[in-house]
This record gives structure tokens, C-alpha cells and sequence, in this order.
């Protein structure tokens, strides 16, 4: 049983603390949002009232929290995880933020003492309720082997992407080509409506050709061939316009820093921003379908 302190218990946040406990593991959890706290100890975690009472007797620490702004705050903060926690703890993070302020925080953290992976997640709340996520992580090999089983215990498939900030790296190229693809989706199956094709025929057919792809066969755009998507609950996320957006934002930030050519990922990022400026932040990004049909 490891001692583990998980700060920021958000839609994703909320399970992957769950699993933790399930897995045997003596979790304190903290956040901000005190009913957000109070779930996480009804299924089995101790509530903690601040940051310094979750991590004072922690092995390992672990985070989900919006931006780099706020890993670097909880931290390396004043009253953060740096003036609690003892030398030589594990610090896991699982936000998704810029490979900068990634590289920052170990930075940071190796000075203090500490050892630290960057690990965010593919596969949205779901499987981070199920505990069947993805995770990219990004630290030494030491790091990675100590986090590893802690890793396991919240996700399915978990990768050692390579040096500080190369989780980042994974997560951000993947979640742009995630956005792409999504788009073109959504393109097509609009496109196959229009010429005269119902949405499970040419689901039945691109499904199996050389069009298939994530997007289609797991979060089909289109209501319809795939009964768990957003498409057939109205578009309720799932994974929002935001968080796209966000990620796409990262992406085109790294890209410029790193001289690479993103065209068909700043396209992405103009789509979602469009949505973004009209109102539309809580829709899942499939939701682009709804667009192209004149729907929103």
C-alpha cells in the first residue's frame, strides 16, 4: 500500500482518485471544491482540508489540474506541495499543460528534491472512471518506474514517451490529430447524407476502409452506429469544445516555439475557436457535425 496524495478532483480527477483507493492504496484527496472532496471520501479516500494535510506523510503525489499556472502554484507555490512534502517524493502529474511549464516544473522539482514525471491522459471521463486510460509520461527512467505501478492502477496503456516534458509532447500532437481527424470525420459523414448515403451504411462501409480511423469506429460524429458516443446524446460531452480548443492552443504554441508546419492543425484550431466565440464551449467536439448541417 502506497501513501498517495491526489490534488484537484475535477471531472477526471474524481475517478482516477477512485480508482487509486480500489486499488488498495491509502489516498488523501484535496480540492478546492469541497463537494468535489466530499465525493472523493465517499468512496474511500480521506478528505484532506489543504494541500499541506494531503501531502504531509505522502509517498507519491499526484495531480489533474487545468493549467501549467496551477501545477506551478501547487508545487512550487508559497503554502504548496514544495514547503510539505518530504525529500525524495514522487510527483506525478497528469494535467495536460504547455511542454514549457512542464519542463519548468521539473525543473523545479529536481532542485527541491524531489523526482517527477509529466503523465497526461487520453480517453476522457469514462475511462477515467473505468480505469482504462492512456498515459504519456514524460521523466527519467527512475521516475517512470517508480510511477509506473501507480499508473497502472488508474489506466490500461502506459507509455515512457521519453525526457522531461515528452508526455506533454505526446499529448498535445495526439489530441491535435485527434481534432483533425474528428473535423474530416464530420466532413465526410455530412458529405455521404447529402449524395444519398444513410449514416450506417457509410459507417458499415468507411468502418472497414481505408477512411477508418478513432474518431469514426469508437466516437462516431454521426447518431447513430456507435450507441456510446456524444452524437447520440445530443452532443453532451464527452470531451468539450473547450478542452479541444485548449489542446489545440498547445499545439499551435509548441509548434510555433519548435518552427514546425501545422496547417491542417491551425484550420482545427480555427474551427473550434469559432464555436468557442459562439456560445458553444460545453459541446462535445463531435459537435462539429451539428455545425456543418446548419444545426447550432
Amino acid at each position: 500500500m502506497t501513501k498517495i496524495a491526489f490534488i484537484g478532483l475535477g471531472n477526471m480527477g474524481g475517478g482516477m482518485c477512485a480508482n487509486l483507493v480500489k486499488a488498495g492504496h491509502a489516498v488523501a484527496a484535496f480540492d478546492l471544491n469541497g463537494e468535489a472532496v466530499a465525493a472523493a471520501a465517499a468512496k474511500g479516500a480521506r478528505a484532506a482540508a489543504s494541500v499541506a494535510d494531503a501531502v504531509k506523510d505522502a509517498d507519491v503525489i499526484v495531480s489533474m489540474l487545468p493549467a501549467g499556472k496551477h501545477v506551478l502554484g501547487v508545487y512550487f507555490g508559497p503554502d504548496g506541495v514544495g514547503a510539505h512534502a518530504a525529500k525524495g517524493t514522487l510527483l506525478i502529474d497528469c494535467s495536460t499543460i504547455a511542454v514549457t511549464d512542464a519542463r519548468e516544473a521539473h525543473s523545479q522539482a529536481e532542485q527541491a528534491g524531489f523526482l517527477m514525471v509529466d503523465a497526461p491522459v487520453s480517453g476522457g471521463v469514462a475511462a477515467a472512471e473505468a480505469g482504462t486510460l492512456t498515459f504519456m509520461a514524460g521523466g527519467t527512467a527512475a521516475a517512470y518506474e517508480r510511477a509506473a505501478p501507480i499508473l497502472k492502477a488508474m489506466g490500461k496503456n502506459i507509455f515512457h514517451a521519453g525526457g522531461a516534458g515528452n508526455g506533454q509532447a505526446a499529448k498535445i500532437a495526439n489530441n491535435m490529430l485527434l481534432g483533425i481527424s474528428m473535423i474530416g470525420t464530420c466532413e465526410a459523414f455530412n458529405l455521404a447524407e447529402k449524395l444519398g448515403l444513410d449514416a450506417e451504411t457509410f459507417f458499415r462501409i468507411s468502418s472497414v476502409s481505408s477512411g477508418q480511423c478513432w474518431s469514426m469506429t469508437s466516437y462516431c460524429p454521426a447518431p447513430g452506429p456507435v450507441p456510446t458516443s456524444p452524437a447520440n446524446r445530443d452532443y453532451k460531452p464527452g470531451f468539450a469544445v473547450a478542452m479541444m480548443l485548449k489542446d489545440l492552443h498547445l499545439a499551435a504554441d509548441a509548434a510555433k516555439a519548435a518552427g514546425a508546419d501545422i496547417r491542417l492543425g491551425e484550420m482545427a484550431e480555427g474551427i473550434y475557436q469559432n464555436l468557442s466565440e459562439r456560445g458553444f464551449d460545453g459541446l462535445d467536439f463531435s459537435g462539429v457535425m451539428k455545425d456543418l448541417k446548419g444545426e447550432l
